[in-house]
């Protein structure tokens, strides 16, 4: 696309963003339309849509504001077209998905803003998008999901599980990357998680899952699952990962169980002879969040290129936690009083580091002020992309 459709582009998305409910109400009408005239296609959805209309708008963003970055953007869509097909998207549903993206841009811009020019840039962005995803789907000969079956549940905490499954075939993926699960009772209500282990010839996967206040789906994960139920995932997703093109040291910021990729990450690393140094920053509200640092001591008593920085914002745990804060091993730093983004930033020089930040919206975004304020180039610091 040509600078000026991006920037057609772009404004009139920004115009709908800058509208109160504005987002909300585009991808409502978005899926009205589309269920209307391809009722075939709302049999791929939830009852719920909150969170499918949520992920939505952060995709149309991101590749929006990705347009003239090439590289990143189409291979995002690539991995969307392969996840898909969990879905059993075929060629003509995207048609139908780019006329009623067009139609409700349209019905929400008013003739004024929609011009000419304005539709035919969308419909260069709708049709670029949806040929690298078709392209990618149709390349792709492995399978459109994996099974897997429920070997430990775990729970670490009142509101965090670590669940470990066995795959009805090993999956290939990145470590540092993510999937999209379904469980059982919750059809069709995809929620993206990240491994916390490496791809493995084995076909194990686990997964670290906090239950979110008024969730459909993370309460069943975290306090419903049993062994021997059966969890469907779909294709990896995610760019997160150690750049080995770069001659540069690490600094990985985890929150809660955003640490899952990261470690995932460092134990893959621990299997080669060379790697960079790494700085890893676990952060929690109380000490007890920080549930799996002693997995990370031990990973740093073994290589000497890691070192494991505990940050908690309060310095004793809640009343109802009776398990006594872990002692670091001798030589390991002590618990950080403080919130993560903040003492990560101030800890050192990072202007020359590949930075990795995993955690809530809030906490990257902070992590990325605080750290552009010390001078650290934004193009440095890598995140999920829908964040």
């Amino acid at each position: 696309m040509d600078s000026t459709a991006i920037s057609l582009v772009r404004t009139t998305f920004k115009a709908v963003a800058a509208i109160d409910d504005g987002p909300a109400r585009l991808t409502q009408s978005f899926y009205s339309v589309l269920f209307a005239n391809n009722p075939d296609v709302r049999e791929f959805f939830p009852a719920a849509m909150e969170a499918q209309r949520e992920r939505l708008v952060h995709a149309i963003a991101y590749v929006i504001d990705q347009l003239d970055d090439p590289e990143p953007v189409l291979l995002f869509l690539a991995q969307l077209g392969r996840d898909h097909r969990k879905y059993g998207v075929v060629d003509a549903h995207y048609t139908a998905v780019g006329n009623a993206l067009i139609f409700a841009l349209k019905n929400f811009a008013g003739n004024e803003m929609w011009t000419d020019e304005v539709d035919n840039a969308w419909r260069e962005a709708i049709a670029l998008i949806a040929s690298v995803m078709m392209e990618a789907a149709n390349a792709e000969t492995g399978p459109a999901t994996w099974t897997g079956t429920v070997v430990e549940h775990k729970q670490v905490l009142q509101d965090v599980a670590v669940v470990r499954l066995q795959l009805d075939r090993p999956m290939e993926y990145g470590a540092g990357q993510y999937v999209s699960v379904t469980v059982p009772g919750r059809p069709r209500m995809w929620r993206y998680l990240s491994p916390a282990i490496p791809s493995n010839p084995e076909g194990q996967i686990e997964f670290h899952v906090r239950r979110v206040s008024g969730g459909w789906v993370s309460p069943a994960m975290v306090g419903q699952t049993n062994l021997g139920d059966t969890w469907v995932m779909g294709s990896p997703l995610g760019a997160l990962g150690v750049d080995r093109t770069q001659n540069r040291d690490m600094l990985m910021i985890g929150s809660g169980t955003g640490i899952a990729p990261l470690r995932a990450q460092l134990m893959e690393m621990a299997m080669r002879a060379n790697n960079p140094n790494v700085h890893v920053f676990v952060g929690g509200n109380y000490p007890c969040d920080l549930y799996d640092i002693e997995t990370l001591w031990q990973l740093s008593l073994t290589n000497p290129w890691l070192t494991v920085i505990p940050v908690s914002e309060e310095d004793t745990n809640p009343w109802f936690h009776l398990d006594p804060i872990p002692t670091p091993p001798a030589g390991m730093y002590k618990r950080i009083t403080g919130k993560v983004s903040a003492v990560a930033a101030d800890f050192g020089d990072w202007s020359n580091h590949d930075i990795q930040i995993v955690g809530s919206a809030s906490t990257i975004q902070t992590a990325k002020f605080r750290l552009q304020a010390k001078g650290v180039p934004v193009e440095n610091m890598r995140h999920d992309p829908l964040y």
